[in-house]
């Protein structure tokens, strides 16, 4: 093991994923990933599951998928799918420090999948206008660094610092409204015009630089990686109160399943997914 990986504190993460399409749409345009991961191999996740971050990384992501006939749904696939291929190259880069070019790291990731999903909608007719949101999480000894672009979301919950915290940025006007105390959740969530997408990875799409960050996590901290379904029926108080009840932390509870029958019991008219990383 790398020196840097040794001196790190290794931590176990628990998660668990759920997807669902809800009551109303004929078809599942989201889609999530899960990996283990280093410069010479990767593995794929179950739905739930454990794991250390000592010798492997992990990343997790959800993508929601938009286009007419079955675009939605193959541009989710893809954009999950290049994260399988792409990101294990950027694994040496752990050893010597991370910080240094993290972002460089994901900004050129979703740009190999914009550049995919583009060229795929000018180049076949069924394609044609496919888009995704890609959140997406990367877990080493100690950090979390996340890359996002679309209004899929990406939460933190510590342990004992605090309430929970939507670390993405919701690239739509209404998300920005919101970020400027212009609108509170409850406007935001009724607005008609909150899933009108400002950015997202393929379509006619220009500009892609996704939103980049880092979390130093710790033992009881949990993350959420979710689609908008999973929002349109449950607040942010909600959650983090599924989150931090005592059945979570129950062995074997499925956080992910809990949250997403909760959102469809209240709303289910879009596809719904959660995906919860618990750090153990």
């Amino acid at each position: 093991m790398d020196p840097l990986r040794q001196a790190a504190a290794c931590k176990v993460l628990q998660w668990s994923a759920r997807t669902d399409r809800g009551n109303v749409r004929p078809n599942n345009e989201d889609a999530f990933v899960g990996l283990q991961f280093d410069a010479c191999e990767v593995h794929h996740l179950g739905t739930s599951g454990e794991g250390a971050t000592g010798h492997l990384d992990f990343a997790f992501a959800v993508s929601d998928g938009m286009g007419g006939a079955m675009a939605g749904e193959h541009a989710s696939r893809i954009a999950v799918q290049k994260i399988t291929s792409l990101l294990p190259r950027a694994y040496r880069q752990t050893a010597t420090g991370l910080d240094a070019g993290f972002a460089d790291v994901l900004e050129e990731l979703f740009a190999q999948i914009h550049g995919a999903l583009s060229h795929l909608g000018k180049s076949y007719a069924e394609c044609s206008g496919m888009e995704a949101t890609l959140t997406l999480c990367w877990f080493t000894p100690g950090r979390m660094y996340f890359g996002h672009i679309g209004d899929s979301r990406v939460y933190y919950l510590p342990a004992l610092k605090g309430p929970l915290k939507q670390l993405s940025h919701d690239d739509t006007h209404v998300g920005w409204l919101s970020r400027n105390g212009k609108l509170n959740e409850r406007q935001a969530r009724g607005h008609p015009r909150r899933k009108v997408l400002q950015k997202a990875l393929g379509g006619n799409n220009q500009f892609v630089t996704p939103q980049v960050g880092a979390v130093a996590y710790e033992t009881g901290d949990v993350f959420l990686l979710c689609t908008d379904g999973l929002v349109e029926g449950l607040y942010d108080g909600h959650i983090e109160e599924v989150l931090r009840s005592p059945e979570s932390n129950a062995p074997g509870a499925n956080l992910a399943g809990r949250l997403v029958e909760e959102s469809l019991d209240r709303d289910g008219r879009d596809n719904t997914t959660a995906l919860v990383i618990r750090v153990v």
